[in-house]
């Protein structure tokens, strides 16, 4: 999906920037990791393997699941310092966070990848239950974005009510565009819906970017018509962004949403839609520049969470997520994947938490 001559020479930076951070740090180095997706897992062996503190640099493993959107920065982040580090290996898979976070809570991995915070109930509680301790790493902001087919000719902005209309509980049995028109007037638009069959393909209930997009366009509607903050029954739901933009893609009457990342790397085959918070308000368009700055209605923040004991036992991952922070790791990463840099002020604060926690 990354497109790979920028990628190439990204990852050289990256690489380079791993080999200098190693020779300055103490006690252990800095991290790499390579990029393997859903490899196997390594063996327990290697997986306690300590990191080296010699000239060789860092060696052992990590195992880090979760979120599909945070996975391409975290295996940007591992090939770049495996690359520095020959002898460094890792999984890094991305199921969705929701499930990613079910097997941080169990104790069966280093590092949760997620496109949302913890929940309280379900998560946090779980690992409080299961003794895990762990700390939150804010890495950078991304946006959701709403999709269609290019051949929908008749759709160019969305506001928060039209989604509802379209997308939310209310909207189940919709079978075509125009049937949700009556409940988007109802609830103040005045957007003409096309005469189009209505196909939807987007995340499942295990996804963090399913959760978000709840929290961030359904939830506040649901609350003042005693709905359940929850998205239609009956759509195609995936844990793959690839099947949800060839969804899209190839029905003319879709809608869907995914990371902006993902939609960025298919614009080819996708159609963007631009989104307004308010009926018939002024629609923003997601761009690097409107999710920075906060305009474009659909952002969120990006995360790592990691386990203190698995730290503990475990000096890898403390190099991994050393390298992960260093100035420039993440910015240059952010060159090839299409997500937003963190002000400096905020990854200073994520770097402070970091040096407290371990």
């Amino acid at each position: 999906m990354i497109k790979q001559s920028k990628r190439l020479g990204a990852l050289a930076l990256l690489a380079l920037l791993a080999t200098i951070v190693l020779g300055a740090c103490s006690s252990g180095g800095a991290t790499a990791s390579p990029s393997t997706g859903t490899s196997a897992a390594p063996s327990e062996a290697a997986s306690e393997a300590p990191a080296s503190e010699g000239a060789g640099g860092v060696t052992g493993s990590i195992t880090v699941s979760g979120s599909s959107t945070v996975e391409p920065i975290s295996t940007a982040v591992a090939e770049a310092f495996k690359a520095a580090n020959p002898d460094f290996n890792f999984t890094i898979e991305g199921p969705g966070t929701g499930d990613g976070f079910k097997r941080f809570c169990a104790g069966e991995t280093d590092i949760s990848d997620a496109s949302r915070k913890i929940k309280p109930e379900g998560e946090a509680d779980v690992c409080a239950t299961a003794g895990i301790e762990y700390v939150e790493l804010k890495i950078a902001y991304d946006g959701i974005t709403v999709m269609t087919s290019p051949d929908n000719d008749s759709v160019e902005c969305l506001s928060f009510a039209d989604l509802y209309s379209l997308l939310g509980p209310e909207s189940t049995g919709f079978a075509n565009w125009t049937d949700a028109q009556a409940l988007a007037k109802e609830l103040g638009s005045n957007t003409t819906f096309p005469a189009l069959p209505l196909t939807v393909t987007a995340p499942g209930e295990e996804s963090g970017t399913y959760d978000s997009f709840l929290e961030l366009v359904i939830a506040g509607i649901t609350g003042t018509r005693d709905q359940e903050s929850a998205a239609r029954l009956d759509y195609v739901s995936s844990a793959n962004d690839n099947v949800i933009v060839d969804g899209i893609a190839g029905q003319s009457g879709s809608l869907g949403w995914v990371g902006f990342a993902f939609a960025e790397e298919n614009k080819d085959k996708v159609k963007e839609v631009a989104v307004s918070k308010d009926p018939n308000g002024s629609c923003v368009s997601p761009t690097q520049d409107t999710i920075a700055d906060g305009s474009y209605p659909i952002s969120r923040s990006l995360y790592i969470y990691v386990n203190k004991a698995k730290l503990a036992e475990n000096p890898t991952i403390g190099a991994y997520v050393d390298y992960y922070l260093t100035a420039g790791t993440i910015s240059t990463v952010l060159e090839t994947v299409p997500y937003v840099n963190l002000p400096d002020s905020e990854l200073d604060a994520t770097r402070t938490a970091w040096e407290a926690f371990k």
